[in-house]
């Protein structure tokens, strides 16, 4: 990253040229803040529709959950396999050395510990922790559809700070679906949050938990995140998640 806070650009990002004028240091406020940041938009309408198009090809997916059967919601869900499309390969290796700054002050304010500065370093400790199955998805929820809260955690190593892009476009494509998140806050109600992104904008949310500062120093709130009801219409989504599964 630069001085500036902003992604170098490298070849495999030629495709993706957002990365490069993401201001990190504001969306690193914005997490601070609101517990969750938005960017502008990383995605084009036609790499959405190349992505949202992969959803029913099989030979991309290791895996596909239909959310009702395990009472997490209504809609299904569908994990890459490996080797991950370059597009979803590029945003999780591009996106992941910033992210990984920002998770490791968080460590030092909760003394946790730190992750490495490459994706390849912390796939490499998956593999050995026996996580080993990619984790970057694709969502598809129709009218009704909507995702219960949960987090996003698959073995014993967990990665701090994901993101999902939005494929579809919001009042066109569909209605409500707003992404939703809650902070459980100690010795205090729930606080809830929601965010609405636009086609290819990306929201980055905590996996687990975050860092939040009081009066004695900063301490843990959990976080959970799920989707509202979709009213009419069809709502995409990619999720990028950083650690592996078991």
């Amino acid at each position: 990253m630069s001085e500036a806070g902003k992604i170098v650009t490298c070849p495999a990002a030629a495709e993706l040229p957002t990365l490069a004028d993401l201001d990190w240091p504001a969306t690193e406020n914005q997490l601070d803040g609101s517990g969750f940041a938005m960017t502008p938009p990383l995605l084009s309408p036609e790499q959405c529709v190349e992505v949202v198009d992969m959803f029913d090809d099989d030979s991309r997916f290791r895996s596909t959950i239909t959310m009702a059967r395990y009472a997490f919601g209504e809609g299904s869900y569908r994990y890459f396999a490996d080797p991950l499309p370059p597009l979803v390969q590029t945003l999780r290796e591009s996106l992941y050395p910033p992210l990984a700054a920002i998770a490791n002050r968080w460590a030092g304010r909760l003394g946790e510990r730190r992750f490495p500065e490459t994706l390849d370093a912390l796939l490499d400790e998956c593999t050995r922790l026996g996580q080993h199955k990619p984790t970057p998805l694709v969502l598809r929820y129709g009218p009704g559809g909507y995702n219960c809260l949960h987090q996003d955690i698959y073995g014993d190593l967990t990665f701090p700070l994901q993101f999902l892009v939005m494929l579809s476009r919001p009042d066109e494509d569909f209605t409500g679906g707003e992404s939703v998140f809650v902070e459980q806050r100690p010795r205090r109600q729930s606080r809830p949050m929601v965010a609405r992104p636009g086609q290819g904008q990306a929201v980055i949310f905590p996996v687990r938990h975050r860092p939040r500062q009081g009066t004695r120093g900063y301490h843990r709130v959990q976080v959970r995140h799920g989707v509202s009801a979709v009213h009419t219409g069809d709502r995409s989504v990619l999720g990028i998640i950083f650690h592996n599964a078991r």
